[in-house]
């Protein structure tokens, strides 16, 4: 790839998981061509930072199976294969999302770091540019869907850097082999974190803590409750908070694995611990928890930091955003961010995305 020349483009996706797949399937479907096939064509290019393709299922923990993952929807156009159930996820997805680009020359460039995205001049109708480590894109629009996984959030709370024991995210966890024979603590009350305390329960001794008490929901989580959590994470970007999670408006439902670890009487919540010691934890009554690994199941903040010279952050520390499109910079859209940030979700957020900019001129700049 040349690294000098700037390159023009009418949209740069930003990002090649399930979000940014989905935004280039439906430019396609639009008439919107890859930059390095367009003749006429109006075109669009897809950056990824990954090495390889399928998102961050590529990185999965091994005993992450077809079975027990939450929440897959296929790609728009092209259904996941049949996979046994016990196939590890990032084992059948990846190839998956390789697949679904050769089927639609999608022509992903990877890997492309973007370092940042910053106005090409004064006009707030022109161009951005979009900063790599392989050089620079002009681009008339932005679809950032860069996701969250390279993001992961890690709680502070005292003497953490005093701990003598191991202390892990969600993102770096393998296997519960690893903890065998030993006192874990499993910090947060996500899908995730229950299903690691059911699995490492297994071999170890494990102690669940969450900051607050989690509401469990019996019935099914039906259409309209749905809807109505997915309005509430909504307003909230539109308002420029942080987006939060749905699971934090609806609660937890009962998972196999969740009732799995109930059954086995290891789903016992304990209040979070005031700080962190040597050898353990000291808990809210003052009595002291010996434990030799942390994981923090505490989940992961959208990866938006490459936007910083656009200035749309808010103070309260979020983006103000309307139906997948900056309400400050309408140059910018984003998928996979508040109520897009699901499968489902961002596949719809990319038909809206692509529908919206094929709405209006592109090819020539205004």
């Amino acid at each position: 790839m040349d690294t000098d020349a700037l390159r023009e483009v009418d949209v740069a996706v930003l990002g090649a998981g399930q979000a940014g797949l989905s935004a280039a399937y439906h430019l396609r479907r639009r008439g919107f061509s890859p930059v390095t096939q367009a003749a006429d064509a109006a075109t669009f290019v897809v950056l990824d930072g990954e090495a390889a393709p399928g998102g961050a299922w590529q990185h999965r923990w091994a005993s992450l199976r077809m079975a027990t993952v939450n929440g897959i929807h296929e790609l728009p156009g092209f259904p996941v294969p049949p996979a046994d159930p016990d196939a590890p996820a990032r084992e059948v997805l990846p190839p998956y999302f390789a697949e679904y680009e050769r089927r639609f020359a999608l022509d992903v460039q990877r890997p492309v770091a973007v370092r940042a995205v910053r106005p090409a001049d004064d006009d707030p109708r022109g161009r951005l540019l979009v900063e790599t480590d392989h050089g620079a894109w002009s681009a008339r629009y932005i679809v950032n869907a860069t996701g969250t996984w390279t993001r992961p959030f890690w709680p502070h709370y005292p003497g953490q850097e005093r701990f003598r024991g191991r202390q892990l995210h969600t993102a770096d966890y393998v296997s519960a082999d690893e903890f065998a024979g030993q006192r874990v603590i499993v910090v947060g009350a996500g899908i995730s974190g229950v299903q690691l305390l059911e699995e490492i329960s297994h071999v170890a001794t494990t102690f669940w803590m969450t900051r607050r008490e989690p509401e469990w929901i019996e019935e099914d989580f039906d259409i309209p409750a749905r809807l109505a959590a997915i309005a509430g994470v909504e307003e909230r970007v539109r308002q420029g908070l942080p987006p939060g999670s749905v699971i934090s408006v609806t609660g937890m439902h009962w998972t196999p694995w969740a009732e799995r670890a109930r059954d086995r009487g290891v789903l016992e919540r304990l209040p979070m611990f005031t700080r962190i010691e040597e050898d353990g934890v000291r808990m809210p009554d003052g009595s002291f928890l010996a434990a030799d690994v942390i994981l923090w199941a505490t989940g992961f903040r959208p990866a938006l930091d490459h936007l910083a010279p656009l200035h749309l952050r808010t103070p309260e520390g979020g983006f103000r955003v309307g139906d997948s499109r900056s309400l400050d910079d309408p140059r910018v859209f984003f998928i996979g961010y508040g109520p897009s940030a699901s499968t489902v979700g961002a596949n719809r957020a990319g038909r809206t995305v692509a529908a919206a900019i094929a709405a209006e001129p592109v090819g020539v700049d205004a």
